[in-house]
């Protein structure tokens, strides 16, 4: 299932992708997508609607594709082939941020640049979306944890992140930095999400082309190390790093 939101900010419905691309409403069905929606119960009960009975909407604005999100939790430098191309060592064990819940907007929303900004930047990305409460999983039941997946774009402003003294916070949790959607694809529709393309453009040139095939560290071993401190819960998104880039602005 393609699982989205659509609507003004703050007014989203929640909505599925039918066969032939109409947006159809689900909100008789669930109050968002997000939380007990995108539990395995939830999730089961929406694959039972008959999506072609529901109504069409037109709204032109998607949304965030999940609802509710309580933590927004990164992976950095984690694609093999941007570690090369920028000549990073590879850290014993993930780096792990996290940009503030405050960050995320719809995939289509505009990008506001901040005040001050030198070296605004762009990073398409995996989203892994939780769908139940995580605490000290083990990488056999890792999978089990999963909701879905969508695409997120992490942008980053450099100086901020890098050039200052502190943590990455300042640098990643900018206003709008956190577009994810426009849909919430299903697990059951990914066959490997360890082999799936991704691709940004910014004005129409291809920034980034690549794939999660070349991750260093696979969702199963990332969710340990990432519920092993703090309390993984539905609709937590992590984007898991960088991938290379095709070109340079």
């Amino acid at each position: 299932m393609k699982l989205m939101r659509v609507g003004q900010p703050g007014q989203e419905k929640p909505a599925i992708l039918d066969a032939e691309g109409k947006v159809r409403d689900l909100s008789a069905h669930v109050k968002d997508i997000g939380g007990e929606a995108i539990s395995p119960e939830g999730l089961k009960k929406i694959a039972a609607i008959d999506v072609g009975s529901l109504p069409v909407l037109n709204e032109e604005r998607i949304g965030a594709c999940v609802a509710g999100t309580g933590k927004f939790i990164c992976i950095g430098l984690n694609f093999s082939d941007h570690a090369a191309e920028t000549g990073a060592t590879v850290p014993p064990e993930p780096v792990i941020f996290m940009k503030a819940t405050s960050a995320i907007v719809g995939p289509n929303d505009n990008v506001v640049i901040p005040r001050g900004s030198e070296k605004t930047d762009w990073e398409v990305e995996l989203g892994v979306v939780i769908g139940k409460t995580a605490k000290y999983v083990s990488e056999a039941d890792a999978l089990d944890y999963v909701a879905g997946y969508c695409v997120s774009h992490d942008v980053s402003e450099r100086a901020f992140q890098t050039e200052r003294a502190g943590q990455w916070t300042k640098g990643k949790s900018c206003d709008t930095f956190g577009p994810i959607g426009p849909w919430l694809v299903t697990k059951d529709e990914i066959t490997d999400p360890q082999n799936l393309g991704m691709w940004l453009k910014v004005n129409g040139q291809t920034m980034q082309d690549g794939s999660s095939k070349t991750w260093f560290t696979a969702w199963p071993t990332l969710s340990p190390i990432s519920a092993s401190s703090c309390r993984c819960t539905p609709a937590m998104s992590f984007p898991p790093a960088r991938l290379p880039a095709s070109a340079w602005a």
